[in-house]
């Protein structure tokens, strides 16, 4: 069904569910999995850096340590995950790399916005409906870290 999943994961615990659902998912179908992790390219980060140098490094170091954990984890479960680590905005750069990669699915987590906040800064979830060419999982579904892993084993043992 699925061969190529992409999971978004920016670290929070929205971010974390999806790792996890989509990492389920990706193993119940026996497909390759990547895992990226996007350096939010905001306005508000282009006048920090304009001001002190360097905050886009320490962004960038940060997200690659949460990326480096996340694989971590992923790997001592039997994943082999493709990393990716880009600077720009989530949702094109999300929709770019699922269409580089001929992902099947693309699993990103949920996080209720109200009104103002989608009219603010758009909706991620809405773009990517439109603009990602493949399945779209947003994922919301809790799961702890043992029935993750108790999941994770059932599904090899099958």
């Amino acid at each position: 069904m699925f061969r190529t999943v992409l999971l978004a994961y920016d670290g929070t615990r929205e971010g974390a569910l999806a790792l996890r659902e989509g990492a389920l998912l990706a193993k119940a179908c026996g497909a390759h999995v990547h895992v990226l992790c996007v350096v939010p390219q905001t306005a508000g980060v282009q006048v920090a850096e304009a001001a002190s140098a360097g905050v886009v490094a320490q962004l960038t170091e940060g997200h690659r340590r949460l990326l480096d954990t996340a694989c971590e984890r992923l790997r001592s479960l039997g994943f082999s995950p493709d990393t990716h680590l880009v600077v720009g905005e989530p949702a094109p750069t999300i929709g770019a790399l699922a269409h580089q990669i001929g992902a099947d699915l693309v699993v990103v987590g949920h996080r209720h916005q109200t009104a103002l906040s989608r009219w603010w800064s758009g909706s991620t979830d809405a773009y990517l409906s439109e603009h990602v060419g493949c399945s779209l999982l947003l994922s919301s579904n809790p799961i702890s870290d043992e029935a993750f892993e108790n999941e994770v084993r059932a599904t090899a043992e099958a």
